[in-house]
């Protein structure tokens, strides 16, 4: 099976961009999203995405427009009904990407298959009362998804290797990167990643040191592009908080759990560089919060 035709449920930062970078393979994509104002705001994603390509002379303006022409928006999930793959990238919500999920089934054809871009939510669980399982699978991408060049494959239970090797097959015809993981919450990287970002936070809750000299320290003591609170802020502290929930649900370790002030900074909408505030202030000089 080749992948011709990907929709994408969701138009926010992720699945535009997964939208994107389908398109500039050469592939067609279906952005569907949940009202007018929503798609408009996916249009514009990409629009802005594609323009700062342009300018930066990754893409020639003819590609750009040719990559602008290869995608649909619609709020209509019947429009999806014709896709090989569907990938659904909606908020970080168990309850609501599984009735998303069921919807789809219901819509596309046995052979299609069905992603998940969560986070960390198991695809066995998210699968669970689908019918043909075997076509179900998580394709985890990296945000900004035209920048980073990884996916992880998560193979469930029931996911077939025909559809594992389809969907590697799709990764790399548009230019990622495939990781494969066994289907367990966090798969490769958010299970490294994650007791990192927790001790930076927990870290700099006692005090122990400033935002700014945390994130000094393993820029220049590590080498790594950017410190564990400008990374945090820059994911997003409401995405982290439930990586952090499901991780800490699946395997009840201590370095899994959300610190207290995590909880308390997603509860007053510093959530990260999405809103403006998080550990640290933006549209200003960064500011430790």
């Amino acid at each position: 099976m080749s992948i011709e035709k990907v929709a994408v449920l969701g138009g926010g930062l992720m699945g535009s961009g997964i939208a994107e970078s389908v398109a500039r393979a050469g592939l067609s994509a279906t952005v569907r999203d949940i009202d007018e104002a929503a798609v408009g705001g996916a249009r514009k994603r990409i629009e802005k995405s594609l323009g700062a390509a342009v300018e930066r002379g990754k893409v020639d303006e003819a590609a750009a427009a040719e990559t602008l022409n290869r995608i649909a928006y619609t709020t209509e999930l019947g429009d999806i009904a014709d896709a090989d793959l569907v990938i659904e990238a909606v908020p970080e919500n168990v309850d609501l990407k599984i009735n998303i999920l069921a919807q789809v089934a219901g819509i596309v054809s046995e052979d299609a298959l069905i992603a998940s871009n969560t986070s960390s939510i198991p695809i066995a669980q998210l699968a669970a009362g689908l019918p043909r399982p075997d076509r179900v699978l998580g394709l985890h991408f990296f945000s900004p998804v035209p920048v980073m060049r990884l996916v992880e494959v998560v193979v469930a239970l029931d996911t077939s290797e025909d559809t594992q090797a389809v969907a590697q097959d799709f990764a790399d015809r548009i230019g990622k990167r495939a990781i494969v993981t066994k289907d367990r919450s966090g798969f490769i990287v958010n299970m490294l990643l994650v007791p990192y970002l927790m001790a930076a936070v927990r870290m700099y809750e006692e005090g122990f040191a400033t935002a700014e000299d945390i994130d000094e320290g393993m820029k220049l003591g590590c080498g790594h592009p950017m410190g564990p609170l400008t990374l945090a802020d820059f994911i997003g502290l409401d995405v982290l908080y439930s990586v952090c929930d499901s991780l800490y649900e699946e395997f009840k370790q201590t370095e899994y759990a959300p610190p207290p002030l995590l909880k308390r900074m997603v509860a007053s909408g510093r959530i990260g560089r999405k809103a403006n505030r998080g550990f640290y202030e933006y549209g200003k000089v960064g500011v430790a919060a």
